[in-house]
């Protein structure tokens, strides 16, 4: 691996160079500076500092309760941590739907505060005018079609979505509206496999990212704690694959610190002072 490939940049450019090269683009979340060191090291293309924060870190049931304080620190710490990968910032329930001046102001925080090189917001068609100021602004904007976990409850739980045609149109006619607003990427989560592939295929600059979406999206982005199983027992969606499993070896690690606490054999001699 070519120390000049280590030494480059990933920009929003770099996700619609690779689109037009159908060259696939790597994603996935972090919320701490070490975690995101790692990604980097590795060279993942983009971090994303999700608001599954609210879901794995917080203890929530779901992402609606995070707020832009603590998703603003969130990225602070990645950004402190990655130079190469591309920091996207998931902007919170609430801080951009009310208004666009609303929405301009929160974008810019993550920029301003948090050195994210670009945010996520939530909405298809609707949400068009809301992501044309932002860009417009200079910010760039990663779309987010099909379940949308801020609106959770208005699905009624994670359902796959694309199987009605309504749905199905609505989509596509969404997808197509976020690029031509100047969305350089979107997040495709829970759709129905022929309707991601004939939705990425329809578009010109705005790489499709997929989460539950099939094989055929621009890139794939998952959950650093669910892939690497350190997930609640019983959580495990049909899209998920776990690369490793932490959990048992976190938890015998930490029975062995306990048992030599314990029996007196921590710290040893060679570890005192």
């Amino acid at each position: 691996m070519s120390s000049t490939r280590k030494q480059r940049k990933v920009t929003v450019q770099t996700f619609i160079n690779k689109k037009a090269k159908g060259e696939k683009i790597t994603v996935l979340t972090a919320y701490d500076a070490f975690i995101a060191g790692l990604l980097d090291k590795a060279e993942i293309d983009s971090i994303l500092v999700g608001d599954s924060a609210s879901n794995v870190l917080h203890g929530f049931d779901t992402t609606i309760p995070i707020t832009m304080d603590i998703m603003v620190a969130h990225t602070a710490a990645v950004a402190r941590g990655a130079s190469r990968a591309l920091i996207i910032a998931d902007m919170p329930f609430l801080s951009f739907q009310p208004s666009v001046e609303t929405a301009i102001l929160n974008a810019g925080r993550f920029l301003k505060e948090g050195n994210a090189e670009a945010v996520k917001l939530e909405g298809g068609i609707e949400m068009v005018p809301t992501i044309r100021r932002i860009v417009e602004c200079g910010i760039p904007v990663m779309g987010h079609i099909g379940l949308t976990p801020q609106s959770i409850h208005r699905f009624g739980g994670p359902k796959v979505q694309g199987r009605q045609e309504k749905s199905r149109a609505y989509l596509k006619e969404s997808a197509l509206a976020l690029e031509e607003a100047g969305c350089f990427s979107c997040v495709l989560e829970l759709l129905e496999n022929d309707i991601a592939t004939e939705i990425t295929e329809s578009l010109h600059t705005m790489a499709t990212i997929g989460i539950g979406a099939g094989v055929n999206c621009d890139g794939q982005v998952l959950v650093i704690n669910d892939m690497l199983g350190l997930r609640p027992e019983g959580f495990k969606p049909k899209f998920l694959r776990e690369y490793a499993n932490l959990t048992p070896i976190i938890v015998e690690a930490i029975g062995k610190y306990i048992d030599d606490v314990l029996n007196g054999r921590f710290p040893a001699e060679d570890e005192s002072y």
